[in-house]
């Protein structure tokens, strides 16, 4: 049988609704993104999904949408401290569609002034996710649009522009199936 890993984004936040950039800066849930995780926890319960536990970020964004789907799904819950999401410098709190920040987001090497390079953050969700691939456990991970992005990135080949583009839902959930 294959090995198995999800991965979902937190539900929805204050800054989602601004549509500004998170990052490393906490921004809480919506009573709508605090909807969604709940229904999603209900929605692998449901689903009988092979999941064995579940590992977030410590942003209380991603923990809270954690705490809900562990409820909803009865499954033992983790802070995993590798699934912080992308501190973007100089852009926390600018606008998500922003010219020079899509700029900057093709320079994989960029710390975005003070922050955390693309190459960085892959380097410890590679880590994470290659220990995984070792664990006989199926874990849901719970955390951002830029750690989707990199996880993303270890199952599949992308082009730079494809990668900077990528980005999934609140609450959407993902599978991936770890290569042989």
């Amino acid at each position: 049988m294959a090995h198995e890993l999800y991965f979902t984004r937190h539900g929805q936040t204050v800054w989602n609704v601004e549509n500004k950039i998170c990052g490393a800066t906490d921004s809480p849930l919506t009573d709508l993104g605090r909807a969604q995780a709940a229904e999603l926890g209900r929605a692998i319960a449901a689903g009988h999904l092979p999941i064995d536990r579940i590992l977030c970020s410590p942003l209380s964004r991603a923990a809270d949408t954690a705490r809900a789907v562990a409820h909803g799904a009865g499954l033992p819950l983790t802070v995993e401290p590798r699934l912080i999401e992308q501190n973007f410098g100089r852009f926390e709190g600018t606008p998500r569609d922003g010219a020079e920040f899509a700029a900057a987001k093709g320079r994989f090497a960029d710390d975005f002034g003070g922050g955390e390079s693309m190459l960085r953050v892959a380097a410890r969700i590679y880590a994470l996710l290659d220990k995984l691939r070792q664990s006989p456990d199926t874990c849901l991970l719970v955390a951002h649009n830029g750690i989707a992005r990199v996880v993303h990135s270890y199952f599949c080949s992308m082009t730079n522009q494809e990668y900077a583009a990528f980005g999934i839902g609140n609450c959407e959930l993902r599978r991936y199936v770890f290569p042989e």
